[in-house]
Order: structure tokens, then sequence, then C-alpha cells
């Protein structure tokens, strides 16, 4: 099997022996071709080329963010189809959501044996996928996603993480708290709602301040945990919308309670929207609001569409 593997070598639990780990693993059997990123897009760049020189398998080692660069490669000039070469992923991020939501192991040595193991017998899973056609003033881009999308708060968020990577701070648990908790009571703006929910056929929803969008369940993890405000989400159906219309404080503690003890009964309230398989929804901002795919920071967008696209890519599980 002619294979492309993907490291970032900047991934959080990325190291040196595990790349090496891995190659050997592989090489023994495949024919893989080995390339580390060195720059944001980089992966993008090696998704595209994989499929147009009709590789059969790309394989991923870092965290989520390799995987959503390598996916938008392999689908941005043409969208799905029978040319797309399999993905397969080895966790090497912080959260790896997306191979945690595939159910493959943390480790990364477990985590190769069962990527040889899913190789040799071709256990493959076809997955739908979340589409984001958004736009700013003067801009508009479109961009794949595989697990999660966020509007608002938790955009902002990564936004400040991301910041503090690039000054050489590791993303851990505590880090993520301690940035959550600053942005929420001293940055983010918990009285002036700036979206709205369109959809088609349906009335407008006004005076929310953050809309969570899921692809499959749980929308993220921190360490060990799980956060799940759509617990119903999968990559075989629609998207799940969770949208929160107020951000005081005992509501928002609320809220978050439900995310880490997801309730499966009926939620929608006067301070909660929810959406269970949607196949379309649309934000629209009245002032420039942070957007997040899989853990990414997009920039600043005036509208957002989210769409549901079934059945988009293989997968070895």
């Amino acid at each position: 099997m002619r294979a492309l593997l993907v490291v970032n070598p900047n991934a959080t639990a990325t190291t040196a022996r595990g790349r090496d780990v891995v190659v050997h693993a592989l090489s023994a059997d495949h024919d893989v071709e080995v390339v580390e990123t060195n720059h944001r897009g980089h992966a993008i760049e090696l998704g595209a080329r994989a499929r147009a020189e009709g590789r059969e398998l790309v394989i991923t080692f870092g965290g989520d963010g390799t995987v959503n660069e390598v996916v938008n490669g392999m689908l941005a000039e043409a969208g799905p189809g029978d040319d797309v070469p399999l993905l397969a992923t080895v966790p090497g991020g912080s959260a790896n959501v997306f191979a945690r939501a595939l159910g493959l192991p943390a480790d990364t040595i477990e985590a190769t044996g069962e990527l040889l193991d899913a190789i040799r017998h071709k256990r493959v899973r076809t997955i739908g996928l979340g589409h984001a056609d958004h736009r700013s003033v003067g801009h508009a881009d479109q961009r794949w996603f595989c697990f999660n999308a966020g509007v608002g708060l938790d955009a902002e968020i990564i936004e400040a993480m991301e910041s503090r990577r690039a000054q050489g701070h590791r993303a851990t648990t505590s880090r993520y708290v301690s940035t959550a908790l600053r942005h929420y009571f001293r940055s983010t703006d918990r009285r002036t709602p700036a979206l709205t929910l369109t959809r088609p056929g349906q009335p407008p929803i006004e005076g929310i301040f953050v809309a969570l969008v899921q692809n499959t369940s749980p929308w993220t993890f921190m360490g060990p945990f799980s956060l799940d405000p759509s617990p119903h989400a999968s990559f075989d159906t629609g998207l799940d919308l969770f949208a929160v219309r107020r951000l005081g404080v005992f509501s928002t503690l609320r809220y978050s309670r439900r995310m880490v003890l997801p309730s499966r009964g009926p939620s929608n309230s006067d301070g909660l929207v929810t959406l269970h398989d949607a196949a379309a929804l649309t934000l629209l901002a009245t002032r420039p609001m942070p957007l997040q795919l899989d853990g990414d920071s997009c920039g600043r967008v005036r509208e957002v569409t989210f769409r549901s696209v079934p059945r988009a890519l293989r997968v070895l599980v």
C-alpha cells in the first residue's frame, strides 16, 4: 500500500521516538513516505498532494489540527470521491478528539498496532463530515471539519490558547481552564448577544451568545473527561447544535454541568437552543465573532453556514 505519513513534530505528545516506532512498524510491509510539517497549512498541501499522486492511504501523527488540515487538503479541490485516500491517525496531540471519537487508543504504540491490524483486515468506516462556509467583511472561505465547530466564547479561548502556544507554552488542561475563566470574567461580552440562528423554513432565533456544533460525540475532551453538550451527535447523522442565550454566572454553571453530565432529554428553553441531525444551519453575527473548527482558530466572521455532508470520508478504524 502506498502511504503518506504526515508528522507534526510540534504537536503536544509527538516525540521523535514515537515517530520512529510508527515509521518502523509501517515500513515493514508498506511503501511509506514520511514528511514532517514545518508551517501552518503544510498538512493541507500534503493532503492535496496525496490525492493528486493517487496515494492509497494518508496517516497523520499529530493532533486534531493535523487531521483537519490533511482532510481539507484531500477534499479542497473536488470534494469527496472514490479517489480520496483512506485516512488513518495515530494520536499525538493534547486532546486527540477525532481519534478517540473513532475508538482508537491514546497510546502511540497501541494505536500503531491497531492501525496495522486495521490495514491487514481492511477495517474501513465511511463517516460524515461538517462543512463551514464562512464570511467576514470583504472575505469568504470554506473549510471542512471532522468533529466540532464553535462561534463565540469557545473560539475566543482557542484564539488565546494559540497565542500562548506561539509563545512556547504547552496546551495543558489547566491552561485551558485558566484561559476559559479569564475570558469569561474579563473579556467576552456577556451582556450583548451577537448571533442569530437561521434555518430554511424556520423562523430565526436571535440573542445567541455561544454556538457549539458537533459532528460526533463528544464535543471535546479535557484530560480524561469528555465534554458532551450534544450526546446524540454521530458521524452517521447530521449536525447537532448547542446554543447558549444566557451567560450569567448561574446559567453558565448550569450549562457547564450539562456538558460534563450530558442530558439526553429535551432541553430547549429560553436560555438554550438545541438541534439534532440538522442538514444545515446558518449563524449571522452583528459584529465579527471568532470561529473555530476542530479546535483551530479560523479568524472572525460575520456569517457562517454549517452543512452536514454524509459519507464524505473513508477512515481506517
